[in-house]
């Protein structure tokens, strides 16, 4: 079984139906793919939902969960010292603490920010 993570961008916009690239499509849909999510993407969308840039309740973010068979992946202490030897070409804190994960977990990252392929070893799926 092969196993991704989603970009907090792919999570949500998964759950809402919003357009994605087909490789992304195609990967959310394959049962014999295994879906995570970082608890920094749950993070992110609770601190936006907070200051009104995204409006997905706690109960949505499970639901979005249930509904994408996504598995939620904590952030360990692995993930966190990893965000010590990455490059600053994201200033993004939550992306930083997605990309550490993938890095830490060898996950390809699924997500649309081309600040991601900056980083050495990290497989990005987008198009």
């Amino acid at each position: 079984m092969r196993r991704v993570l989603l970009d907090t961008q792919v999570f949500v916009a998964a759950y809402l139906g919003d357009p994605l690239p087909k490789k992304v499509r195609q990967l959310l849909s394959d049962s014999a793919v295994e879906r995570l999510v970082s608890t920094a993407s749950l993070i992110e969308i609770a601190i936006k939902n907070a200051i009104g840039k995204i409006q997905m309740s706690d109960g949505q973010v499970l639901q979005a969960a249930r509904d994408l068979a996504v598995t939620i992946l904590p952030v360990n202490a692995q993930h966190a010292l990893r965000l010590f030897r990455l490059p600053p070409h994201h200033r993004d804190p939550f992306d930083r603490a997605i990309i550490a994960t993938a890095l830490v977990e060898s996950l390809p990252l699924l997500g649309g920010d081309r600040l991601f392929r900056r980083y050495a070893g990290l497989t990005v799926v987008w198009s």
